[in-house]
C-alpha cells in the first residue's frame, strides 16, 4: 500500500507546478476517494490535489482530509483557488444513483440520501474556473454533456458515468457495443460475462485482483475505495482534451 502523502495546503498560490522540466496546471479533485479521478489527470498532465472527508490513505498524491464544500468554499474566500487551473468534482451519487433509486426503493430499503451536485455547482461557478461534475447513471440533475463507459477504453467493467463540463468543451465519443454480460448472480441466476461487477460484495462478485484489473487501479486494495472510483482512463481522457484547451491560457504546452 501507498504511504500516506502530505497536505496540499501552504503550498505556493500559482496554477502550475513544474515536473521533470515541465509545467503541470494544478488540478483539485473534490471528493477525491481513493484517487481513481486523480490518476488519470495526472496521466493527461495534471499535477493533482484531493480532498475527502474520509481518511484516505491510499490516496497517490497530495490531499486535504476534510469536507469538500467547506474545503472549496474556504479556498474561494481566501483567494487560494487561484493556485488551481482546474476542478472534477465527484459528489455523493446515493441520491440519483440508479442502483440505490431502482433496487433499494423497489424493495423499501436504504434512506434519505443527499443531493450535493447543485451546491457543489454553486461553488464551482464561483471559482470562475473550468470544471467538471462527474455522476453515475440515476437522476442526478445534470446535464450529461459527456458520458463515458468501460467498454470505450477496453476495460473490464461497464461502469457507465456522466459528466458535466463548464468553461471547456468535450466531443461524446461513440458508444462502442457491449460484449456480453456482466458476470455474476442475478434473481438466483449466475451469468458469466467479459466484464465485473464494480458494487457491491457478494452474489459472485469479483476478487480484489479482478477489480484492480478491471479497473485499471492497483495503489489501493480496499474493495469500498475500488468500488466507488472512477477508471483512471476515463479522466486521462477527459484531461488531454481540458489541457489541450485551457494549456495556451496559462502559457504551457499541453
Amino acid at each position: 500500500m501507498t504511504q500516506r502523502r502530505a497536505s496540499g495546503e501552504g503550498r505556493p498560490a500559482n496554477a502550475t507546478e513544474r515536473r521533470r522540466g515541465r509545467a503541470r496546471p494544478r488540478l483539485l479533485d473534490l471528493f477525491s476517494c481513493a484517487g481513481g479521478a486523480a490518476m488519470g489527470y495526472h496521466r493527461a498532465g495534471f499535477a493533482v490535489d484531493g480532498c475527502d472527508i474520509v481518511d484516505r490513505p491510499n490516496y497517490p498524491f497530495a490531499y486535504h482530509h476534510g469536507d469538500a464544500l467547506k474545503y472549496l468554499a474556504a479556498l474561494i474566500a481566501s483567494g487560494e483557488i487561484e493556485r488551481y487551473a482546474f476542478v472534477h468534482a465527484s459528489p455523493p451519487c446515493q441520491h440519483g444513483c440508479a442502483l440505490t433509486v431502482g433496487t433499494n426503493t423497489s424493495r423499501g430499503w436504504g434512506r434519505a440520501h443527499l443531493d450535493l451536485v447543485a451546491p457543489v455547482r454553486d461553488l464551482l461557478d464561483e471559482t470562475g474556473l473550468p470544471y467538471v461534475i462527474e455522476q453515475p447513471n440515476g437522476r442526478a440533475e445534470m446535464r450529461k454533456d459527456l458520458t463515458l463507459c468501460g467498454e470505450m477504453f477496453g476495460l473490464g467493467v461497464i461502469r457507465h458515468r456522466n459528466f458535466e463540463v463548464r468553461g471547456w468543451s468535450v466531443e461524446q465519443l461513440a458508444h462502442v457495443p457491449h460484449r456480453g454480460r456482466v458476470r455474476g448472480w442475478r434473481h438466483g441466476r449466475f451469468y458469466d460475462g467479459p466484464y465485473v461487477a464494480a458494487y457491491g460484495n457478494g452474489g459472485g462478485k469479483p476478487t480484489i485482483t479482478e477489480l484492480q484489473t478491471a479497473m485499471g487501479i492497483t495503489w489501493t486494495d480496499v474493495r469500498e475505495e475500488l468500488t466507488e472510483a472512477i477508471p483512471p482512463a476515463y479522466t486521462e481522457h477527459i484531461g488531454h482534451a481540458a489541457l489541450a484547451q485551457i494549456a495556451p491560457s496559462l502559457g504551457v504546452a499541453a
